[in-house]
């Protein structure tokens, strides 16, 4: 018996566009044809609307166990299906402790199992105090390893020296796996953040003048180095430049295996906005220039860019109050929106395909990491599947989030495109 038969849509992913039916049994796609004979109990018509393979977002902090006030498994899942995301990779820093070892590991993984109403996978945790440990680690499954190259701001979760990095990635070489590295300069971030406080300059404009391009462009030069040495995959989370996008298509014309990603808060928003918004959009590598942010989106339409991740980071907003913006929590609530930010700035603003979306939506997360039954529509696939009216207007409000705290900068945004239903494995977990 065919569990779902999804009809007429039009099914897109990163290498076709068609109209056609999609079957679905024991959670795999079993048939995609213009049209399929059988019933089922459960028939959706979807004449007219676009169906792609869910989302994968390779960058949360759901925080589970020890901060779930921050954000919890099932609240962060749930604005994930929500946002037609059907996959997760979990940050090890914000669970306390934090994901350094085998046991921490099957700490979340019990948890991610109980709670989660996606696909859940979990990075181990890269620091200069855990280095015996990564063995045993990457024998538990973790979908690779994260490190801080400056201060992560949590003080069990050290950030890597030079040594630490490149055993780390030695490590990482030997088990096939990634390292995903905050690329940052933390001497220079460190030294200007303390010149700026010492002299009461506490500011928006002051805490982003503190962590300059330069930063970036010099950890992401220093992190691909040892990454050529060790022969170790490389992950650059969180590029907020053009220039540091550059670095990596460098690195990958001459072989290294080096992938980036951007997110959406520098794709929607400049440090104008942050001057308007405040600690919601406050962030590292922060939110830069629309000169910037132009690069980036340039990059992106290129196909110069790997992936579009989250870097879902919330925080209660005791933590996001005072008058010294160097002291407010940073993190940006932002995994429900990513795939409409890309759909309406990108697709309907600046005629992004569709294609190249779900290329770094679900498709590259997919291809980069791993996992062989994502990412496309094809029969034996995982049926992680988004449905989506393109063409729906919408603002979006604080009670659409789904997130434990209710905020985010994008509240208040025109969105065009909206997340009708998810389903992973076949089982409808939103609409």
């Amino acid at each position: 018996m065919i569990d779902l038969i999804i009809r007429q849509a039009r099914v897109l992913d990163s290498t076709r566009d068609l109209i056609a039916d999609i079957a679905v049994q024991n959670g795999k796609i079993v048939e995609v044809k213009s049209a399929i004979s059988d019933d089922s109990p459960v028939e959706i018509d979807a004449n007219g609307l676009l169906l792609i393979p869910g989302g994968i977002d390779p960058h949360v902090h759901f925080n589970e166990p020890g901060r779930a006030e921050w954000e919890g498994l099932k609240t962060g899942s749930q604005a994930l299906a929500k946002g037609g995301m059907t996959s997760f990779f979990d940050m090890p820093l914000n669970s306390t402790p934090p994901v350094l070892s085998a046991e921490e590991y099957h700490k979340k993984r019990r948890l991610a199992d109980e709670k989660s109403l996606v696909n859940a996978y979990l990075w181990g945790g890269l620091t200069p105090d855990n280095l015996d440990e990564l063995d045993s680690l990457a024998d538990c499954g973790v979908i690779g390893f994260k490190a801080f190259m400056s201060n992560s701001g949590i003080d069990d979760f050290k950030a890597v020296d030079d040594y630490a990095l490149y055993k780390g990635m030695e490590v990482a070489a030997k088990h096939g796996l990634i390292v995903a590295v905050h690329a940052e300069n933390d001497a220079i971030t460190s030294h200007l953040a303390q010149q700026a406080m010492s002299e009461k300059h506490l500011s928006v404009p002051d805490y982003l003048q503190s962590r300059p391009v330069i930063a970036e462009l010099e950890a992401i030069q220093r992190a691909i180095l040892f990454t050529q040495e060790t022969g170790c995959k490389l992950h650059i989370v969180h590029v907020s430049s053009g220039r540091g996008i550059e670095l990596v298509k460098e690195a990958q014309a001459k072989g290294i295996d080096v992938t980036c990603e951007t997110c959406p808060h520098y794709l929607a928003l400049t440090d104008e906005d942050v001057a308007k918004i405040g600690a919601v959009a406050k962030c590292a590598p922060p939110i830069r220039s629309q000169e910037e942010q132009n690069a980036l989106w340039d990059k992106l339409i290129a196909g110069d860019i790997d992936i579009v991740a989250s870097d879902h980071s919330p925080a209660p907003m005791s933590l996001k109050q005072g008058d010294n913006f160097f002291s407010i929590w940073g993190g940006i609530s932002g995994c429900q929106s990513t795939l409409p930010l890309l759909l309406t700035e990108g697709y309907h603003n600046r005629g992004m395909s569709l294609q190249q979306i779900v290329a770094v939506t679900s498709t590259n997360t997919a291809q980069h990491f791993g996992l062989n039954t994502k990412g496309t529509i094809a029969v034996d696939m995982d049926a992680d599947l988004t449905l989506i009216d393109l063409e729906t207007e919408y603002v979006l409000n604080t009670e659409d989030l789904a997130y434990q705290h209710k905020v985010s900068p994008y509240v208040g945004m025109q969105m065009r495109g909206e997340i009708l239903k998810t389903w992973v494995g076949g089982k409808l977990v939103y609409g």
